[in-house]
């Protein structure tokens, strides 16, 4: 074998044990932090959130054919909306 050939064969060593260490390490790694959250969470577990009570209100039901005064609040926020962009200024 040439003097090339050699060299190839020694960098592709190189990086294969190189590739090697890091997958290696980088999985320890993992498995310590892993290990170390695991002990941490049995000290000190997170505090659970109560859920928020249900209010017991309940809409008031309309009248038939009556309109509910949020749909009329959202219909006339919707009209003035589309007047002030549709709005020709006036020369």
């Amino acid at each position: 074998m040439d003097n090339m050939q050699l060299q190839f064969i020694e960098a592709g060593t190189l990086m294969l044990a190189g590739m090697v260490f890091v997958f290696a390490f980088l999985s320890l790694l993992i498995i310590f932090i892993n290990t170390v959250l695991a002990k941490l969470s049995v000290k000190f577990p997170d505090p659970v959130a109560k859920p928020k009570a249900r209010s017991d209100r309940k809409p008031k039901k309309l009248a038939q054919g009556e309109v509910s005064p949020a749909v009329v609040a959202a219909i006339s926020s919707a009209v003035t909306r589309y007047r002030q962009q549709h709005s020709q200024p006036k020369s």
